[in-house]
């Protein structure tokens, strides 16, 4: 609402100057005539609306104002109105003839009022023309029944950020031409079935932010068009399969912020086939059984739920993601095949998990990724040229891992250090271990650097290595009876702290016993 404020204000200082001159005469006091039929009101000391208005008008525009009533017959001298908007202003009670002499109006808003509780039965009975009606952040608590039965040609109907707490059985019966209807950050706790009849052209329904707890089949009965279903933030914990069977249509479904514990697409009842987008962020997803029928999904938004665990074939027939988003949740483990043939995908979260390993060949028809996010989870190396699939420029996150940077490291700091680019915060990517090398950031460690203690395997293939010293010569000796280099590293150590490193590499001579002796002077 201040960003349309905003907006406002500024298109009338922008042409406020362009039509002053010829209108300032005509022009009501306390107003901005932007044309002569375009008129914009602003003035907290304004308690009334002007009454030389010219009966041309056909934009009006009141803006924080202390007007508190609309009586019957204030807007009575202009009945060319197509454009009415009372936005922020101190209205308290509207007549319910207030608008009977608007019979032209196509847009009506009247929002951001905190003290306007009620509409009356009739406010909008001669509107016959309005195509949108904005009710948004007042403090409606009701809404009678029949109050847009004469609204037959209304395509967007907004009653968000209000305290309706229930709709009437048959509210929207004549709404046929509906497009467009929000319903968003109300108190609603149940909708009945009947509230929605007779809306068999409603293409987007949004109620975000409710406190809607359960849904029936019957709700969407003649609503056969419906491309955009939104219930944003209320406590839905459970669908009922073939619940949006009849969206034949759909293709956007957002269910951000409820209580679902499972989803499946049995909730749909049919193939899916037009459905783009599905939104099931912030929910308590346990359990994600099947997705099937979403033939056509590019974005299917999973983060903020708590998923421990997904099916190996979970994405097997959605070929037509391009975006997936499983940030923030509890996965440990990823199937090793789980994104097999998702070649179109263009980014995958997966940052705030709990993986702690990932198959080399995870992202093997990945090629045309453009982000991953693999960053907050429990990873402390990644396997060989397991980010050498991607062909095109692209953005990693790896930071907020526990990396052990040893000698299993080398190949994914030659990676950073040649992509640096492409990975964000590359700052933040810091070795976890050794403790010599604890809170580094990778790309500050040098590659000699990255070593690995000897194992008690490597320790058992050298049988006898012996240590002896004569004058200033000391002298390694090692057995070695496998078919296997071996490389001696010798490092000095001077007083200013300076290393010097001898190294000595023997050549495998498979069926001999070999000695090697270094005399270290």
């Amino acid at each position: 609402m201040d960003d349309k404020l905003c907006l406002l204000l500024f298109l009338a200082l922008l042409l406020c100057h362009r039509g002053r001159t010829q209108l300032e005469t005509s022009c009501p006091l306390k107003c901005q005539c932007f044309t002569s039929v375009q008129i914009l009101c602003s003035d907290v000391r304004m308690t009334s609306l002007p009454r030389n208005t010219s009966r041309q008008v056909k934009d009006f525009i009141v803006i924080e104002s202390a007007i508190s009533y609309l009586f019957s017959r204030t807007l009575e001298g202009s009945p060319e109105l197509t454009k009415l908007v009372f936005l922020s202003n101190a209205l308290q009670s509207i007549h319910a003839q207030a608008f009977e002499h608007l019979t032209e109006l196509q847009e009506l808003e009247i929002s951001g009022n905190p003290l306007l509780k009620n509409l009356y039965l009739g406010t909008f009975s001669k509107q016959r023309n309005l195509n949108k009606l904005m009710l948004n952040f007042n403090r409606l608590k009701t809404v009678l029944p029949g109050m847009f039965d004469s609204l037959k040609q209304l395509e967007t109907l907004q009653m968000k950020g209000n305290i309706i707490s229930d709709l009437p059985m048959f509210l929207f019966l004549n709404l046929h031409n509906l497009r467009v209807l929000d319903l968003s950050q109300n108190m609603l706790d149940e909708v009945k079935r009947e509230t929605f009849s007779g809306l068999s052209r409603l293409e987007i329904l949004r109620m975000n932010s409710n406190l809607l707890s359960n849904l029936t089949s019957d709700m969407f009965h003649n609503m056969s068009q419906l491309m955009e279903l939104h219930f944003e933030g209320n406590k839905i914990s459970e669908l009922a399969d073939n619940i949006f069977f009849v969206l034949t249509k759909l293709k956007v479904l957002n269910l951000r912020g409820n209580r679902l514990t499972v989803f499946s697409d049995k909730v749909f009842g049919f193939e899916a086939t037009n459905l783009k987008e599905l939104n099931l962020q912030g929910n308590r997803l346990t359990e994600l059984s099947s997705l099937s029928s979403l033939t056509s999904l590019s974005d299917l938004i999973l983060s903020s739920n708590q998923l421990s665990q997904l099916p190996e074939d979970i994405f097997r027939n959605v070929t037509a993601l391009e975006n997936l988003d499983l940030s923030e949740n509890q996965l440990t483990l990823l199937p090793e095949m789980i994104f097999h043939n998702l070649r179109g995908i263009r980014a995958i979260h997966l940052h705030k998990n709990r993986l702690s390993k990932v198959a080399s060949n995870l992202f093997q028809d990945q090629s045309l990724l453009e982000q991953l996010y693999l960053s907050d989870n429990q990873l402390e190396t990644l396997p060989q040229s397991f980010l050498d699939h991607f062909l095109i420029q692209h953005t990693v996150r790896l930071h907020g891992n526990p990396w052990k940077c040893d000698c299993h490291m080398s190949n994914l700091h030659d990676w950073v250090l040649t992509n640096s680019r492409d990975v964000e915060m590359l700052d933040r990517m810091l070795c976890a271990s050794p403790v010599y090398l604890r809170r580094r950031p990778l790309v500050s460690v040098h590659k000699d650097q990255l070593v690995c203690p000897v194992s008690e395997e490597a320790v058992a293939d050298l049988r006898g290595c012996s240590l002896r010293a004569a004058g200033d010569t000391v002298t390694i000796s090692c057995k070695v009876d496998r078919c296997s280099p071996l490389t001696v590293k010798v490092k000095f150590q001077e007083e200013d702290g300076s290393i010097e490193e001898h190294i000595l590499k023997n050549e495998p001579q498979c069926g001999n016993d070999t000695m090697i002796e270094i005399p270290v002077q």
